[in-house]
């Protein structure tokens, strides 16, 4: 599979993504020594992050061009919904937390900022520059997990984050992962280099908004008013 425009992509935000596996939350996660209240905070900012994030590719629904890739990215918004939804379902069942009071809970600015901007990407361009902000999130959560298992081998038996590691180092999502890699190289394919660059700086810009996510929530900042 060519993946020309995904090494590019990659290579430009390789200092935001190595950061990702310092940062302490991701560390605590690892070695299980994550403060719970922390990851409840998360789960519930993921899961609201998750609602806004399953919009991003209906509207790449919407401006596909092709059955294909209508049916592709429709598929996503299903296994959101119904497969990584699942995880934090489990997870706010476990601490206690029911969906009515996730749905609830306001954005914290961080959280909404960052899918402010997936939308807006979305909305205001192509079906292309939406593979890549999704890609962003979608692929850093593999690449993360799998590092957790080279780091801690033993972290996917950890009795209360030893799920969240299985979820996402697992060979389907990392499958899930590779289509929509396939799927942004052929979007991309004829782009310009005026246009690759503007990819690159959505990727970056979600990279970036990937790491506030992990500040966020190991500060567990102040929720939004709205």
């Amino acid at each position: 599979m060519n993946t020309k425009t995904t090494k590019r992509l990659l290579d430009a935000s390789k200092e935001i993504w190595e950061s990702y596996h310092n940062h302490p939350f991701i560390q605590g996660i690892a070695d299980g020594s994550l403060p719970q209240e922390k990851f409840q905070y998360y789960m519930i900012q993921d899961y609201l992050y998750l609602l806004d994030y399953a919009k991003v590719f209906a509207v790449g629904t919407a401006k596909s061009q092709n059955e294909k890739v209508m049916r592709l990215f429709a598929s996503y918004v299903s296994q959101i919904l119904d497969g990584e939804m699942d995880i934090h379902k489990n997870y706010m069942k476990r601490l206690g937390i029911s969906l009515e009071e996730a749905e609830h809970t306001s954005q914290a600015m961080d959280n909404l900022s960052y899918t402010s901007y997936m939308l807006r990407v979305a909305y205001e361009s192509g079906a292309g520059e939406i593979a890549a902000a999704i890609l962003s999130c979608a692929l850093s959560y593999e690449v993360i997990a799998k590092e957790m298992l080279q780091t801690f081998p033993s972290c996917t038996n950890h009795p209360f984050y030893g799920e969240w590691v299985r979820g996402y180092a697992d060979p389907e999502y990392a499958n899930a992962n590779k289509k929509l890699i396939a799927l942004l190289e052929q979007l991309t394919a004829d782009y310009s280099e005026k246009q690759l660059q503007r990819l690159e700086e959505i990727f970056i810009n979600c990279s970036r908004y990937e790491a506030a996510f992990w500040d966020m929530s190991w500060e567990m900042r102040e929720i939004g008013l709205c």
